[in-house]
């Protein structure tokens, strides 16, 4: 028994002797070498095999390292057949190959496919349905017009080469919105009744903006693994959009241009080209550089700086990507006055520099920060709307052209420490405004804002508090300006987008108490085409909100927002009032956002706001007889996104 395994080896090495030198003929089996043996001889704990299920030569036979590839063999490749794989199509819709193979198949064994974005998947029914629409199901099939799943359309696979991608995006945008806002009027002039005297009249009107853009964005890279080496992005925006209001003059000082007004307009709002110009690290740590109209926040939200306009951007990442950098010049473009947009040939004015540092997972991890310097200089010059308001300057005391420079310095927070979400922000601005038209003489600047918001997530549910100041001016009589204003400020925060007091541009004779999507009650005639102004009386806001996930689809978002004016010397020397108190009132909004279809191609957002006036708004607005309401005011958001 113990010669067994000798007997079997020397049977091999005579069988292989034996095969040695023999040609091969159709008729011979190929030689069994060594390793065969061991796989077919059940002696040697092998499984029974055939001779055909014998490894290819090249793995028979390995070379060595800078060792020629032996040529394959002509009369196996003759009568083996060349592998074929399936002609099966990856799942999503690729569009057609931009690549044309380079080599044609040489050996029987491998098939040269040049794109490797689009090799086959088979067909695949997990489940034997017939892949349904409304179920989230496996190895579906796309089409042109499927924006969810894989399309080369949307940057999946590349639309030439095997590194340039392109990304088409079509969007409709509408928005329905009726409010009560304190309207402004003239006595007999402008009011609807000529025998009305009083300084606000009807608040009612109602507004329907609609924007439809098509972009196209073009970039070479690696998808999201690395940045791209090159981009280049437009994206057309046309605009329709209807006003109607109860009072005059409230569309245009014309009163004779009535109640209503309907506009269009069409731009380029973000064109630019991008250029990868250095790899700084082995992690993809890059440097890169922007030119065009680029949209640009400064900070996680949007507190100072937050637009769509021409500049040109330097922007890298540092230790694998744990920290990003910017630096960015606007030389801005005029707005459009009803659509908001930007117009090509006008100017504004108006630049600003910005530097800002990212650091992730600073002290604590998940909880980042960021530093950041502005400096605006907004020229001296003079401009009336296309509805023919003036604004700029603003139409209020010396209203002469002036210019303004002010240099912001502050610090923003965003993230979570253990399992308290805070947000936070601190910025100090200085600088000078060489004739303020409220004050009547030039102004140095020093004011600051301040910001903290702290959250806790229980199952579906957020729980928010957060505190808002801007500082105000005690005196504005006197050559210091420490009211705080942001250049383009667009926060997300304290239910901003939802609220009455943040979503409302408030009219208060000439100028806005508040803008629209902003906090600070700066007092400027709009923050898209007016100047900033740093004599103004300041804010202090508290806020308490609940953010509730009722379903997958539908968030419930609640805040209540109590309202202080921090300094009201301001507002009693521009009114020409006696006391007005400081406690504004208090802000309840309800707002929803609905996706019925789990992604953002189809989104529907409402909100529904009310200002419970407080003794300040009381001694600022007054209807005609002599009382103040209640204001509120509604809209719907619908969004198609393809």
């Amino acid at each position: 028994m113990r010669l067994r395994p000798t007997l079997t080896l020397v049977i091999a090495a005579g069988l292989a002797l034996a095969a040695f030198g023999q040609a091969p003929s159709e008729n011979t089996p190929a030689p069994i070498v060594s390793g065969e043996l061991l796989r077919l001889s059940p002696a040697l704990g092998g499984s029974a095999g055939n001779a055909s299920d014998a490894k290819p030569k090249v793995l028979r036979d390995p070379f060595e390292i800078g060792q020629a590839l032996p040529s394959p063999d002509p009369l196996i490749d003759l009568r083996t057949p060349f592998i074929q794989m399936p002609d099966d199509a990856p799942h999503g819709y690729t569009g057609p190959s931009g690549i044309a193979p380079r080599e044609q198949q040489s050996v029987a064994q491998f098939e040269p496919i040049e794109d490797r974005w689009r090799l086959g998947i088979p067909d695949y029914d997990r489940y034997g349905k017939g892949h349904p629409g409304q179920d989230d199901y496996l190895g579906v099939e796309g089409s042109l017009w499927d924006p969810y799943n894989q399309n080369v359309l949307k940057g999946d696979y590349p639309i030439f080469g095997q590194h340039a991608f392109l990304r088409l995006n079509a969007k409709n945008f509408n928005l329905f919105e009726a409010r009560d806002l304190p309207t402004p009027i003239t006595p007999f002039e402008a009011t609807r009744n000529p025998f009305d005297a009083g300084f606000f009249g009807d608040p009612d009107s109602y507004t329907f903006a609609q924007n439809t853009s098509l972009s196209f964005d073009l970039f070479h890279g690696n998808t999201s693994f690395k940045p791209p080496d090159w981009r280049i992005k437009v994206e057309s925006v046309f605009n329709m959009n209807h006003l109607v209001a109860d009072e005059l003059a409230v569309v245009s000082p014309d009163v004779r241009s009535g109640q209503s007004r309907f506009r269009q307009d069409f731009t380029l709002q973000e064109w630019f080209a991008e250029a990868k110009l250095i790899d700084t690290s082995p992690y993809y740590d890059f440097l890169s550089t922007r030119v065009g109209s680029q949209t640009f926040t400064s900070d996680f939200r949007g507190f100072i700086f937050s637009d769509t306009n021409r500049a040109v951007r330097l922007f890298g990442t540092r230790q694998a990507n744990r920290d990003q950098y910017n630096v960015i010049w606007f030389d801005q473009m005029e707005k459009d006055s009803n659509s908001l947009l930007n117009r090509l040939e006008k100017d504004r004015h108006q630049n600003t520099l910005i530097a800002n540092y990212y650091r992730q997972d600073f002290l604590y991890p998940g909880y980042n920060v960021n530093v950041s310097m502005h400096a605006n200089r907004d020229k001296a010059s003079r401009e009336f709307d296309l509805n023919n308001f003036l604004v700029r300057p603003d139409p209020v005391g010396v209203f002469q052209p002036h210019e303004v420079r002010s240099y912001y310095l502050g610090a923003a927070s965003n993230g979570h420490i253990e399992r308290i979400n805070v947000s936070s922000a601190l910025y100090y601005v200085f600088g000078q405004d060489l004739l303020n038209p409220i004050a009547g003489r030039r102004q140095d600047i020093s004011a600051w804002m301040g910001a903290l918001e702290l959250s806790y997530d229980r199952d579906w549910m957020r729980f928010r508090t957060s505190y808002f100041y801007s500082s105000g001016d005690a005196d504005p009589n006197n050559e210091h300006a420490t009211g705080f204003d942001a250049i383009f400020a667009n926060p997300n925060f304290a239910g901003t987008e939802f609220s009455y007091w943040g979503r409302q541009g408030i009219r208060l004779f000439g100028v806005e108490l508040t803008n629209r999507l902003s906090l600070t009650p700066s007092m400027r005639n709009g923050k898209f085409q007016g100047q900033t102004n740093f004599v103004n009386p300041g804010l202090h806001l508290v806020n308490f909100g609940v953010d509730s996930d009722l379903t997958p689809k539908l968030r419930l978002i609640q805040n209540t927002n109590l309202l202080w004016f921090n300094q009201t010397e301001v507002l009693e020397t521009y009114l020409f009032t006696g006391e007005v108190r400081n406690f504004i009132g208090t802000d309840v909004s309800l707002g929803a956002e609905y996706r019925p279809l789990l992604n953002n191609n189809i989104l529907l957002v409402s909100g529904l706001s009310t200002l419970l006036a407080g003794d300040g708004f009381r001694d600022l607005f007054q209807d005609l007889d002599g009382q103040t309401r209640n204001h509120i005011a509604g809209f719907l958001e619908t969004t198609f996104e393809y």
